[in-house]
């Protein structure tokens, strides 16, 4: 029998690899693109998927499982798979709360230091391709401390799921280095999830609504992108849900258009970051979170007008209700603005809100910028030896099948 090339797969059956580094394109479109209009068809297939229903179903029963033990389960990633840990671990807790689940719900950990400073209870690996070396070694030190593991991929044929429990496998690749499959996929997977814990039935209308929105701001993304790109450094704010999607555009545009940029967190950013801000520095505001939506529009009026006193271009990615509460003369860089969605818990809702908005605002900044934003500069021969001297095998404690030059450093 012929087999295919080794790659990730829900097939355990099928031998497993790295992707291969994406082809060089010569200009637009790049997959990154392509990858970003996939995504509502993606959350239609997961959402009536029956494969990823059992698993769904499998993964919300390990995670009640934590309950018994006393301590919060714990799921942690690498890169862009770190902050869909982080998404789902607010997912999750959101279901918990409303079910009234004992404890405090899920919560998220970087992966090395859950691998240093294991716990016991559960474990939820999130590894887009399978192999994250970092998030291997957290999964077998829970396990090594007495923890159930479970993997949320797209390669459950990778040595991660060798590990797990039980793995929820999303399927479809990403075949661009800058990731954002691999941020909707568990999302769209973990409100799924949520739906077992909570009781809830959300529709395939509802995920994938949210995402078919966010392809139709596009103009408005383009807009900001080129206001932006000028910038010599960029900062990403935002709070409550807002604060995981900015960690992750501040990384979607540090990968695809190389420009330094850093997240900040709503009010830690009113506490002494603006005097490194001036005429040369850019802003982006994302007010997508409903709880406590007057509270938190109140303090971004105020840290808008404040970076606006010393020349900061700044914009915004917002859902309808918050830009009603943002006057557009604070947000001269532009704005993205998306419904709010309607059929989603409020958690995966801001998530799945400004999703989108995020990656194709960072894909036309590179546009405007000339990078390339599928390989990660890695068309030179430095950046090369930079993810090679990143992925060497580290002196112990590393995982099997995880040596050196083994992959991407996941983001």
């Amino acid at each position: 029998m012929i087999r295919s090339e080794p790659r990730p797969s829900c097939d355990r059956t099928q031998p497993w690899d790295w992707l291969p580094m994406p082809p060089l394109r010569s200009g637009p479109p790049y997959l990154m693109a392509e990858s970003i209009e996939h995504e509502p068809e993606l959350a239609q297939r997961l959402a009536t998927d029956p494969a990823l229903a059992h698993d769904a179903d499998a993964l919300a029963a390990l995670l009640r499982t934590g309950s018994d033990t006393g301590w919060p389960p714990v799921v942690v990633g690498c890169g862009t798979s770190e902050h869909a840990a982080m998404a789902a671990a607010s997912i999750w807790r959101t279901a918990w709360r409303a079910q009234g689940l004992a404890g405090s719900g899920p919560l998220a950990r970087q992966a090395f230091e859950a691998a240093l400073d294991p716990w016991p209870g559960v474990l939820v690996g999130v590894s887009h391709e399978g192999g994250t070396r970092a998030t291997i070694d957290a999964m077998v030190a829970a396990r090594g401390a007495g923890a159930r593991v479970a993997l949320v991929t797209a390669g459950a044929n990778g040595p991660a799921a060798s590990v797990a429990d039980v793995c929820l496998c999303t399927g479809d690749t990403d075949l661009s280095w800058c990731h954002t499959i691999p941020y909707v996929g568990p999302i769209v997977a973990a409100t799924l999830v949520a739906d077992r814990l909570a009781g809830t039935a959300t529709t395939p209308g509802a995920l994938r609504a949210p995402l078919d929105a966010g392809l139709a701001s596009a103009d408005a993304c383009v807009a900001l992108a080129r206001e932006l790109a000028s910038s010599r450094v960029l900062v990403v704010v935002g709070s409550g849900n807002d604060r995981i999607a900015g960690r992750e555009m501040a990384l979607k545009v540090e990968e695809a258009a190389y420009v330094p940029t850093v997240y900040r967190d709503l009010e830690t950013m009113l506490h002494g970051h603006i005097p490194s801000l001036d005429v040369g520095s850019g802003l982006v505001l994302i007010l997508t979170h409903r709880d406590h939506r007057a509270e938190r529009a109140a303090r971004a009026r105020q840290l808008l007008a404040a970076v606006g006193h010393v020349g900061v271009r700044a914009g915004a990615i917002l859902t309808a209700p918050a830009a009603e509460a943002v006057p557009e003369a604070l947000t001269p860089a532009g704005r993205v603005v998306v419904p709010d969605p309607e059929g989603l818990q409020d958690a995966a809702a801001a998530l799945l809100a400004s999703a989108v908005p995020l990656q194709l605002t960072t894909y036309h900044l590179a546009l405007a910028l000339g990078t390339n934003p599928d390989v990660l500069r890695r068309e030179f021969r430095p950046y090369r030896a930079a993810a090679a001297a990143a992925e060497e095998e580290p002196a112990a404690g590393a995982a099997a099948g995880t040596g050196p030059g083994s992959g991407p450093v996941e983001g």
